[in-house]
């Protein structure tokens, strides 16, 4: 798999593996409950077996019916796309990118954030 996941995904794509990890398990059926405008169900279960051989979803089958669960943990796809999206907007900085969602007028960030961001902040200053 790419060292960025999901960057190979098309838009539709995206969607449906957002759906499964929301879900965290789901069928044809599921995946369809959940999309916008869904496109048909050989569709989405087109769709579901590409994302599949494209190495994105894993199933079981129950039954009849294939479940499909993310192949890689959340937390492991969300730093792969954190780091994507580091290196191709802030050009490999992570200080820049952390300074753009402070500097943003629409954040807001709660008092246990901004002490859950403070402690980290000490600790990567210790770890040096």
């Amino acid at each position: 798999m790419s060292s960025h996941l999901h960057a190979d995904l098309g838009r539709r794509e995206r969607q449906i593996v957002e759906v499964v990890y929301r879900l965290g398990r789901a069928s044809v059926n599921d995946v369809l409950e959940h999309l916008p405008d869904p496109p048909s169900y050989s569709s989405v279960r087109t769709m579901l077996r590409i994302l599949e051989s494209k190495g994105h979803l894993k199933h079981e089958q129950e039954g009849p019916r294939y479940i499909y669960r993310p192949a890689v943990r959340r937390d492991a796809a969300s730093r792969s796309a954190l780091q994507h999206l580091v290196r191709t907007f802030f050009a490999g900085s992570t200080s820049r990118a952390v300074a753009a969602l402070l500097e943003d007028r629409d954040a807001r960030f709660s008092d246990e954030e901004i002490e859950r961001l403070s402690k980290l902040i000490q600790k990567n200053r210790k770890g040096r």
